[in-house]
């Protein structure tokens, strides 16, 4: 059985680690992550993890290695949410787990909103938000959705989850708008 890993917060100091982490994920993961082909993760990642305002999480096995990377990155004033998860670590609930962690940074910083981008068929956000049972905004554009949660939701929700209140508020997107 596996040690649930450890949230610990990183940044452009760690670009080896998490390009290491990039080339242990499947195409598949690394598509559904950057919804593109992208090259070596060295030209992209050192801008990622530098860019201002930014927050970058990780999880951390227990033998050190970097298992999940998740970005909250600021947009209009709210923040964009990106989540990488190793394939052997995938359905272990560390998305999940990253995305709560996020929401706490999200709301320290005053954004009310994290928005992301999912492509169809993808399945594994939507489960995502089903457990952290929130309401989701979902506006569907040229192929892809944008899912939008509030921020208090989140944190909300996570604080409801440690005093044991059930409900799954998850809504079905009866209202697009846009996410902003």
């Amino acid at each position: 059985m596996r040690h649930q890993p450890r949230i610990v917060r990183i940044g452009p100091a760690d670009v080896e680690r998490v390009v290491a982490l990039h080339s242990r994920c499947s195409a598949h993961t690394l598509w559904s992550r950057y919804h593109r082909a992208m090259g070596d993760p060295r030209s992209y990642l050192g801008a990622l993890l530098s860019r201002p305002g930014s927050v970058h999480l990780a999880a951390l096995g227990a033998s050190g290695r970097l298992v999940a990377v998740g970005h909250l990155m600021p947009d209009d004033g709210n923040a964009e949410a990106a989540l990488l998860v190793e394939d052997a670590w995938q359905n272990n609930g560390l998305g999940t787990g990253l995305l709560r962690h996020l929401g706490r940074y999200a709301a320290r910083q005053g954004w009310e909103e994290i928005h992301g981008l999912i492509l169809p068929g993808d399945d594994r956000v939507p489960a995502m938000l089903r457990r952290i049972a929130v309401p989701v905004r979902r506006v569907r554009e040229e192929g892809a959705t944008t899912v939008c949660v509030a921020v208090g939701d989140i944190v909300g929700r996570g604080d409801a989850e440690a005093s044991g209140t059930p409900g799954n508020r998850v809504a079905q997107g009866a209202h697009e708008q846009p996410c902003h």
